[in-house]
């Protein structure tokens, strides 16, 4: 969601913030703007917009200084408006903020009682009021900002710049992610390791509740009670030849381009060569100890951990329980004996899933993490953590996360399977053959993207679109609908085949394009006989099968794609890239902005 990253550097820091900030463009946002403090002055400027806005107001009215805090705004409360970008200005202090303060009514009304006055429609602007009020009380910046952030209720990550105080930035963490950078005579802060890349390795992880007081000669922490916290500093590796584009018009593209090799680094990581069985890290899992699985996770994780379901039940016999992190939370489920709770989030700070893995800590008997970021706080919070392997995935549509999360859920499907006797030791090694050829046969996928591309410019000029699919299939529907939705604007729906014939069938004319995604499988013949039900009310159908589906169903059908052949197991994974193709090669087809479509962010941080 929004980005925050904050300098207290030995050169002019301005350029420095919005390079920094152009790193967190991923993340989503509606607007932008820095704060520095220049010869003990503080100024601020702000743009709507791309960064692009801001770098030209920048050349126009330079802001000077070594000091400075940045912030990429996607709009909660208030309209993306430059008098509702971030930084936020009081008096003697600045304010970026990532979250929602959720008593900030209540705040504005005691502050309107003394008299202050507000400029903004923003819960952030009551932050740097607060600390403004308390400063005037005689308090001094840190024992200011510790006073008004004692009041505030949410969720948010904080950094905070005062007027006179060029070797001071003060952070707060309560609920969204911030990091602190460590320099040769700089310190960093930014809402992630990747802003700071650049800038250092040392990375400081705050912890929920943490409070740091940041020179230029270090970093002092206090924990949530108050009491200094010795918060360890790591060297990160941070590969920045996949925060570019690599020749691709896209980041999107890219990361579709990138599935073979980072599938196999994963791959490679839980089936290491020489070993018949997935191997996981530090102690492990038993699953014979196990007898129900919750798989929580929002949006694509979510369609994810529904895939999962099949191969979990199917290959080891374990019955599963899907739900979508912000629901479960609230539902407020029991968590029987026996129960492992499973949470999957690319960034693995997702807020509602976050929530939801905490709501289960204490009750079920072990919390398992499938994260991308291996010290995210979801990662950091659960027994175990298990990392996927994509890389820096920079495109707000998930593309190689996906099929990452995929591939490493299949593999703790047939661990599973393999502790609890469900599969005898051939069939082990089938499902484990496959896998290790997996890499090969994506490349052949990939290698139909001139016949996806002709499919989708015909695509682009539909208004709705249906996907169909019957078992494995029927998530991968879901998701193909989201991909195309989300990047190009068309209004898509995903259902399972079977249940056309109960409603959505009505739906179905001349000009309703539907994509069926069909491997020759078990299920094969029913999907088809869905298919026939489209092309009988003249349905324009795209199918999405491998060689012999496509010979034995064409007849009548608009337009196919051809897949390689494949175990039945990683049909969802193989059939993921034709899912995004189609999606991508649409949406720019349509001229949307693929890789930061409207109104999304990349990681979601605020419910």
């Amino acid at each position: 969601m929004c980005g925050i990253v904050g300098v207290l550097g030995s050169h002019e820091v301005a350029p420095i913030l919005v390079e920094a900030l152009k790193r967190l463009e991923y993340r989503g946002y509606d607007s932008a703007g820095i704060a520095t403090v220049n010869n003990g002055a503080l100024d601020r400027r702000r743009a709507v917009g791309k960064l692009v806005n801001l770098s030209d107001l920048l050349v126009h009215q330079p802001l000077a200084g070594k000091s400075g805090i940045g912030h990429t705004r996607w709009a909660t409360h208030g309209a993306p408006t430059v008098n509702n970008a971030h930084p936020h200005r009081a008096g003697n202090v600045a304010v970026v903020h990532n979250g929602i303060i959720e008593n900030y009514r209540e705040l504005r009304a005691e502050l309107a009682a003394n008299g202050v006055r507000f400029a903004t429609e923003t819960d952030t602007e009551t932050v740097a009021l607060l600390t403004e009020f308390y400063m005037r009380e005689g308090a001094d910046p840190v024992a200011a900002a510790n006073k008004a952030l004692d009041r505030l209720e949410g969720a948010f990550a904080l950094a905070f710049l005062f007027d006179g105080q060029d070797d001071l930035i003060i952070a707060a963490r309560k609920g969204s992610p911030l990091a602190i950078g460590h320099g040769d005579g700089e310190m960093f802060i930014g809402s992630d390791a990747i802003a700071l890349a650049p800038l250092t390795d040392r990375i400081t992880y705050l912890e929920e509740g943490d409070r740091a007081v940041l020179t230029r000669a270090g970093v002092t922490i206090h924990d949530a009670r108050g009491k200094l916290a010795n918060r360890a500093v790591k060297v990160i590796q941070i590969d920045t030849t996949r925060v570019d584009k690599a020749g691709h018009k896209h980041f999107m593209a890219k990361e579709i381009a990138e599935q073979p090799e980072v599938i196999g680094d994963a791959i490679r990581h839980y089936l290491p060569s020489g070993e018949d069985g997935v191997i996981l890290p530090g102690k492990g899992l038993d699953f014979t100890q196990v007898q129900r699985l919750t798989m929580v996770a929002c949006g694509t994780a979510y369609y994810a951990c529904l895939t999962a379901k099949y191969w979990f039940e199917q290959l080891a016999r374990l019955p599963v329980e899907v739900d979508v992190a912000s629901e479960f939370r609230y539902r407020e489920p029991p968590v029987p004996e026996g129960t492992l709770a499973l949470f999957v989030s690319q960034s693995g700070e997702t807020a509602d899933t976050l929530a939801a893995l905490r709501y289960c800590a204490g009750k079920a008997d072990s919390i398992v993490s499938v994260v991308n970021v291996p010290e995210s706080s979801i990662a950091r919070e659960s027994d175990l953590a298990l990392p996927i392997h994509a890389g820096v995935e920079i495109g707000v549509a998930s593309t190689k996360a996906f099929t990452c999360q995929l591939s490493v859920l299949l593999m703790l499907a047939l661990k599973a399977a393999a502790d609890r006797g469900t599969l005898s030791a051939n069939t082990l090694s089938d499902h484990v053959s496959a896998l290790r050829g997996l890499p090969a046969v994506l490349n052949v996928a990939l290698d139909q993207n001139d016949a996806i591309h002709a499919a989708a410019q015909q695509l682009s000029e539909a208004r709705d679109v249906l996907f169909l699919g019957r078992g494995l299939m029927y998530p991968l529907a879901l998701e193909g609908a989201l991909k195309l939705k989300e990047i190009s604007y068309i209004h898509a729906e995903a259902y399972a085949s079977g249940e056309l014939k109960h409603g959505p069938i009505a739906l179905i004319d001349q000009q309703m394009p539907v994509v069926v995604m069909a491997p020759r499988d078990a299920l094969f013949d029913k999907t088809v006989s869905n298919m026939q039900e489209v092309m009988a009310r003249k349905g324009k159908v795209i199918l999405i099968s491998d060689e012999r589906g496509i010979d034995e169903a064409r007849d009548g059908v608009w337009t196919t794609i051809r897949m390689p052949r494949v175990h039945d197991s990683l049909t969802p994974i193989l059939y993921a890239v034709p899912a995004q193709l189609l999606a991508y090669h649409t949406a720019v087809a349509k001229g949307t902005d693929v890789d930061q479509p409207r109104n999304l962010a990349k990681s979601v941080t605020v419910e």
